[in-house]
């Protein structure tokens, strides 16, 4: 798999509910977030998406889009935690090294209800 690959698995994955399974595949031991909720280290940010889930267990986590540039790959996604909930704008953006994520970036922004822009989010 190469690293676009790798990333969408990855996500898809965290999103289902199988966030220990996909830090084992494709997380480098050094590994490092961005967060600012969490500490930075892998485990702890693997545990907050566990909790997640058991929060949220019903969500639908749907990827738009996924850019791919040297050693970085950018997911923007649309996360809802319920099906008549607008849900959320979502980008993670991951640095790899060897095919595996040492780098993590995330952030999100709740879809409004209206918006001046006719293009919307996604």
């Amino acid at each position: 798999m190469n690293n676009k690959e790798i990333a969408k698995d990855f996500i898809l994955k965290c999103a289902g509910g199988n966030s220990r399974e996909a830090f084992k595949l494709y997380v480098d031991a050094n590994f490092k977030h961005h967060n600012v909720h969490f500490k930075g280290d892998a485990n702890t940010l693997m545990n907050a998406m566990e909790e997640s889930d058991k929060q949220i267990p019903n969500r639908s986590f749907t990827i738009q889009r996924v850019i791919h540039d040297n050693d970085l790959v950018a997911i923007h996604s649309h996360m809802k935690p319920t099906p008549d909930h607008l849900g959320y704008a979502v980008m993670h953006i991951m640095r790899f090294k060897d095919n595996k994520i040492v780098e993590m970036w995330d952030f999100g922004q709740e879809v409004p209800k209206d918006t001046v822009n006719e293009n919307g989010m996604f």
